[in-house]
C-alpha cells in the first residue's frame, strides 16, 4: 500500500478510513498516513520513529485534553494533545 499516495489523494483530509491519534480507542493499532505539521513538528515526529508507513498502538489518553502515549514498535512515547491530533492514522480492524 502506497502511504504517501493515499496522504496525497486525500491532501490529509479525515475522512472514514482516515482519523486523527487523538481519536483512537486505547489499544487500537493504526497506520501513520500522514503528518499535518511544519517541519519543525515533522522532524520531531521522525526523531521519536512516527512517520508515514508506521504501526503505532495507542496504549492511553485522556478523554478531553492531556498527553497521549503511543508505542512505536517496542517503545512508548507521550505526546501532546494538539501533537497528536495532527497525526493521521489507518485504524486496523481485527
Amino acid at each position: 500500500m502506497d502511504y504517501a499516495l493515499i496522504a496525497r489523494k486525500n491532501k490529509g483530509e479525515i475522512n472514514m478510513a482516515n482519523i486523527d491519534l487523538a481519536q483512537m480507542g486505547t489499544g487500537q493499532s493504526g497506520t501513520v498516513v500522514a503528518v499535518q505539521g511544519g517541519r519543525g513538528m515533522t522532524a520531531k515526529l521522525e526523531a521519536l520513529g512516527i512517520r508515514p508507513g508506521v504501526v503505532i498502538t495507542k496504549v492511553s489518553g485522556q478523554i478531553m485534553r492531556g498527553p497521549v502515549i503511543i508505542r512505536v514498535g517496542n517503545t512508548q512515547v507521550a505526546i501532546g494533545f494538539g501533537m497528536a491530533r495532527r497525526i493521521i492514522v489507518v485504524v486496523e480492524t481485527s
